[in-house]
Formats: structure tokens, C-alpha cells, sequence
């Protein structure tokens, strides 16, 4: 056999151990750690998931007890979050009694979620104020008030925003009116936008836990 004919069959072989060692290396990583799954299309419950679930800001503030609250408080449990402030006419009144009938519909199988009221009225919102409203709507409801730019730069985190304005010496505050569902990483999970109904809620609530709890088997 000439040196040429050794040379190709070197390299042939070379080839052959390079191609079996790439498909044991899948098979390994395909074991150990599967791609996640995209998130799941919502659109028709008028909600939007991210594929990566976004970090809020840092912030401290004060809950309905008095209590100081920090960006890792919110880990440990899913939590729908959502602007408004005590005062509000109709847009909040509306949105808590949808979570409260929400609350109610979840299966008791899942994990019980906390929901979130972030003040965009701190002025008037004071903790006991907050302890009165959210606790009208069930033992999970809780309140976040404190300094006014920390909780622009919150309501932010979670897009959405508010604004003040004043009209004959009278407050009124414009904010947004979706809710922002939050992971037990304490990240921004997913947005839902009104009109809210509370089976739609609970559906996209289920929806969504069910994709993460795979995705974190899969990984």
C-alpha cells in the first residue's frame, strides 16, 4: 500500500471518529438538557409570553403592613401584579373583582398565585389604606406603596406606566390596565391585556405554568 493510500485512509478514518463523536455528543446533550420550548401562543386570551421572562427592576418599598418589600420578596411563588391605587372609580374596582373570581376558578392542583397591587396614588395609598382595599378581595391580595419615582420606575419594569393630572383641584391618575404576571424567579412572565375575563385568566395562568414547569424538566 503506497504512503498516499494510507494518508487517505487516515484521514477517512479521522472523519468517520469525528462524525460518531459528534452524534454521541447530542445524544449526551439531548439527555442532559433539551432546547427549551418556545413560548406559548396566547393571542387568543389576549396574552403575550416571553421566551426569556424579563428582570424587574430593584426597588424598596412598603406593603400593606408596613412591611419592606424588595425585588426578592417576590420570588418563591407566581404573583399577577397589576398598577392602580385605591381611589380609582371603575378601572381597578373592575380589574381586582376579575382576579378575585380568577383566584377562585384556579385548580387547587396548580400553585396558588399572590396578586400584586403596585399604588400609583402613594400620595393618598397609605398601608393601611392598602390593607383595607386589597384585603376586601381575598387573603392573597396585597399593596405596594412607598417612594413616587420608585414606583414609576416598577410600573415600568412591569410596562406599564401612570400619570398624574389634576383637574379643578382634583387628582386623577391615568395608568395602564393590563396585568403582569410574574414567575418565582420574580421575573415579568407574561403580559395580559384587558378586556379581562376570569376563565381566560385562569386558562392562560395554567397555560403558562404548565410550559415553565416543563421547560425546567427539560433542562
Amino acid at each position: 500500500m503506497n504512503r498516499s493510500i494510507r494518508v487517505t485512509l487516515f484521514v477517512l478514518l479521522l472523519l468517520v471518529i469525528l462524525v460518531f463523536g459528534l452524534v454521541i455528543g447530542r445524544q449526551v446533550f439531548l439527555v442532559g438538557g433539551q432546547e427549551p420550548e418556545p413560548a406559548p401562543e396566547l393571542a387568543d386570551l389576549n396574552t403575550y409570553v416571553y421566551d426569556q421572562p424579563r428582570e424587574l427592576v430593584e426597588f424598596t418599598l412598603i406593603d400593606e403592613n408596613g412591611d419592606t418589600v424588595t425585588r426578592e420578596s417576590l420570588r418563591g411563588r407566581w404573583t399577577f401584579a397589576f398598577v392602580g391605587y385605591t381611589n380609582c372609580p371603575d378601572v381597578c374596582p373592575a380589574a381586582m373583582a376579575n382576579l378575585r373570581q380568577t383566584d377562585q376558578l384556579l385548580s387547587k392542583e396548580l400553585p396558588q398565585p399572590a396578586y400584586l397591587l403596585v399604588s400609583a396614588d402613594p400620595e393618598h395609598d397609605t398601608p393601611d389604606k392598602l390593607k383595607a382595599y386589597t384585603g376586601f378581595f381575598g387573603d392573597h391580595f396585597h399593596g405596594l406603596t412607598g417612594d413616587l419615582d420608585t414606583l414609576r420606575a416598577l410600573a415600568k419594569s412591569l410596562s406599564a406606566v401612570f400619570v398624574h393630572r389634576e383637574v379643578n383641584g382634583q387628582l386623577f391618575v391615568d395608568h395602564s390596565g393590563h396585568f403582569a404576571l410574574l414567575n418565582p424567579d420574580g421575573k415579568l412572565a407574561a403580559v395580559i391585556q384587558p378586556p379581562h375575563k376570569p376563565k381566560a385568566l385562569a386558562e392562560a395562568f395554567e397555560r403558562i405554568y404548565e410550559w415553565a414547569r416543563e421547560n425546567r424538566e427539560r433542562s
